[in-house]
């Protein structure tokens, strides 16, 4: 018995802290993952949240996990909805930045030097729902020629919108992300990098101020729900599922 005793306790901490807080968000959360230019998934996805909304009391919020633009074809018209949808949605909208948001960004910036990571990674799609074909991607003044035939194709103040999008939103214990936080750190000091991008110890090392974390960027079969992470990214550009995820005080579903 002493024995089974100290394995277990050396098993215990060889798999560290367990997270085991209640999921306690003020509101009910619809959190969306990513996108990724498929404006049918999102008008569909939409109709579903209307829909539930419908059966629903109390107060909600919609949050969008990032990553709007690249892959699929429809990225001019998943922006537009999404800058236009806070002046119809029933309840308060919110978009947060994702890697491919600050990837187009840094594009138009510094085409040069940011032209082809964007480009190569699903860019060449976002650029062609702007009306823009036929980027060689080799060539630094093509990619500058890029840049600014980009901009004048934005509608009027979109570039600014998406430059303003916040890095995080917070709601009780929750708090959606695009990619990640640092277990390490508090919800106040994350970097920008690490939120928008990701983080080494993100997906194994639970945190232990009872913070549970809604993200997308890391493409997941199904949704998964595992020490206080929930991931929602379920690869809708090629699998064609846009996940809603429903988060609650102590409960969280999908609308499918």
């Amino acid at each position: 018995m002493i024995v089974r005793y100290l394995i277990d306790r050396l098993a215990a901490r060889r798999r560290g802290p367990q997270f085991s807080a209640p999921l306690q968000p003020d509101v009910r959360v619809y959190a969306v993952g990513d996108i990724h230019g498929r404006h049918d998934l999102l008008m569909s996805a939409l109709a579903r949240i209307d829909g539930d909304l419908a059966g629903c009391d109390g107060p909600s919020a919609l949050v969008f996990l990032g990553d709007y633009v690249d892959r699929g074809a429809q990225s001019a018209q998943v922006l537009e909805k999404l800058r236009a949808l806070p002046g119809t949605s029933p309840i308060p909208v919110v978009t947060l930045m994702g890697n491919h948001e600050r990837m187009m960004l840094d594009f138009l910036v510094d085409p040069v030097s940011c032209g082809r990571l964007w480009l190569h990674n699903g860019g060449l799609t976002t650029m062609a729902s702007f009306g823009i074909d036929d980027i060689d991607i080799s060539d630094p003044d093509a990619l500058g020629s890029a840049a600014a035939d980009l901009r004048a194709a934005l509608p009027a103040g979109l570039e600014i919108w998406l430059s303003n999008l916040p890095l995080l939103w917070r709601s009780g214990n929750l708090v959606c992300v695009h990619a990640a936080l640092d277990p390490r750190l508090a919800v106040s000091g994350q970097a920008d990098t690490t939120m928008i991008w990701g983080h080494p110890d993100f997906r194994t090392t639970p945190r232990r101020d009872g913070i549970w974390v809604a993200h997308g960027h890391t493409v997941v079969d199904v949704p998964e729900i595992t020490d206080g992470r929930i991931a929602l990214d379920t690869g809708a550009h090629f699998s064609g599922l846009l996940t809603v995820g429903v988060l609650e005080e102590g409960i969280f579903r999908t609308l499918t």
